[in-house]
């Protein structure tokens, strides 16, 4: 019976870790369900973007308010979960804190816990108040009822249980174990035990130490479900973003090899097609679902934060029209993990389920709204696309469905005609000078 602890320990650890992993294998196989692409380029500038964008959160502090007290969190959260070590070795081997044998040092490490998990209480209340009492207009979005709300809401509990847990469980933890005044914010805490005997003590303290590393778990295998995924894969999607310039965009391969085709004169545009090309299957032109997109831009709708940076910076939004950029990152996740679902209940293979992100999810409203300005990239703390995936459904429905606005029809018919977007004869086009 003296090892039942570490075997029940044990037993949480490897279900926990094993579940997240289940998840992450799920992650991965939804991910590439998306067209390869080719982003092995510029390593050195991948890697420079990835530590600026994802580990030192330069387009964060963009907003300085909400980005320090989001540095904050986040700082707080991943070093005061260094102890996480130290629970998994003490619950493991039977010990208890096991690297107190530091000394000062282990003191002033608990004591930077402490301070930084005071510190992310205090930020967890003010971005609660901001989310639930302010209510800034970016969280009050159609797209951020239900789900999305309650999300954001639970992790704000998350955190303010563990990091009460955690000052709990060093406060009773006091009196049987000294750690050279390591106990900065908890020595103000253990006078509220004072009274209580030593075997409430150790009970209080035992019951916070084993809820602590439990949540921990929980949180772990939680976070597939929630926006915050983008703890763990703003790091990948900040090496895998764009480099090059944010207008640039991305010519269909078949259309410049017929444009090619058409300004070469060496070719006979009446010649009979190689042998073969009538079986070949046509090549679909942009997205209409997800397997039409590339996995980088399914990595980018599992990464969304839901911060609505992007929606509040667009021009179109802005101005009453329906599109959200925010919205599209969400819709293409939701459908892919729909999809996902799909696979799972057909033993690993897609049965068409009469749903596509085109039409079911995104609506021609929203794509035709977009100005293709890039202020939602630009504003993205974590380097997502959304445009990327609006021009590709563009390109969908002008050239697999003739669904373009008529504007843009006449337009294009103009250009065709004319050589120019406006319906003028070439000849005519500088009349306007002898006026």
């Amino acid at each position: 019976m003296s090892y039942l602890p570490q075997i029940l320990f044990a037993i949480a650890l490897i279900a926990g870790i094993g579940y997240f992993t289940r998840n992450v294998k799920k992650l991965i196989r939804n991910i590439k369900l998306g067209k390869d692409i080719d982003v092995s380029d510029n390593t050195s500038l991948r890697w420079k973007n990835m530590s600026m964008i994802a580990l030192g959160q330069s387009k964060m502090v963009k907003r300085p308010i909400a980005g320090i007290l989001h540095i904050i969190v986040y700082l707080g959260f991943v070093i005061i979960n260094i102890e996480v070590l130290e629970i998994i070795i003490d619950g493991l081997t039977g010990k208890h804190r096991i690297f107190s044998s530091l000394g000062s040092i282990y003191g002033f490490l608990i004591g930077t816990f402490e301070i930084l998990a005071v510190l992310v209480l205090i930020t967890v209340i003010i971005f609660w108040l901001r989310r639930n009492v302010i209510k800034l207009k970016r969280f009050l979005s159609s797209e951020m009822k239900g789900w999305p709300k309650s999300d954001g809401n639970i992790i704000l509990y998350f955190e303010v249980v563990l990091m009460c847990l955690f000052l709990t469980m060093n406060a009773t933890d006091l009196k049987f174990q000294a750690m050279d005044s390591g106990n900065i914010i908890s020595q103000f805490i253990a006078p509220w035990f004072s009274n209580l005997p030593e075997s409430t003590l150790h009970l209080i303290e035992r019951t916070t130490w084993w809820l602590h590393i439990l949540g921990i778990l929980v949180f772990l295998n939680y976070l597939y479900f929630s926006k915050h995924l983008h703890i763990l894969l703003a790091f990948p999607n900040t090496y895998y973003g764009k480099l090059t310039p944010k207008g640039q965009f991305n010519n269909l391969e078949a259309v410049t090899k017929e444009v090619k085709m058409m300004m070469d004169p060496n070719i006979d545009p009446f010649a009979a097609a190689p042998e073969g090309a009538e079986d070949a299957v046509p090549e679909k032109f942009g997205a209409s679902d997800v397997q039409d997109l590339s996995w980088v831009n399914l990595l980018n709708a599992y990464t969304c934060t839901e911060c609505g940076r992007c929606t509040s910076e667009c021009p179109a939004n802005q101005t009453g029209k329906k599109l959200s950029p925010r919205k599209i990152m969400m819709d293409t996740r939701d459908r892919l993990e729909e999809v996902g679902k799909n696979i799972d209940a057909n033993n690993g293979e897609f049965k068409d389920d009469g749903k596509q992100l085109l039409g079911d999810y995104i609506t021609n409203e929203e794509l035709w709204a977009c100005t293709s300005c890039n202020a939602c990239v630009e504003a993205c703390p974590v380097s997502i696309d959304p445009l990327n995936i609006i021009m590709q459904m563009r390109q969908y429905l002008v050239m697999e469905q003739s669904a373009a606005p008529t504007e843009l029809n006449n337009m294009m018919t103009n250009i065709e005609n004319n050589g120019a977007p406006w319906p003028y004869n070439q000849m005519d086009r500088l009349n306007w000078k002898n006026e």
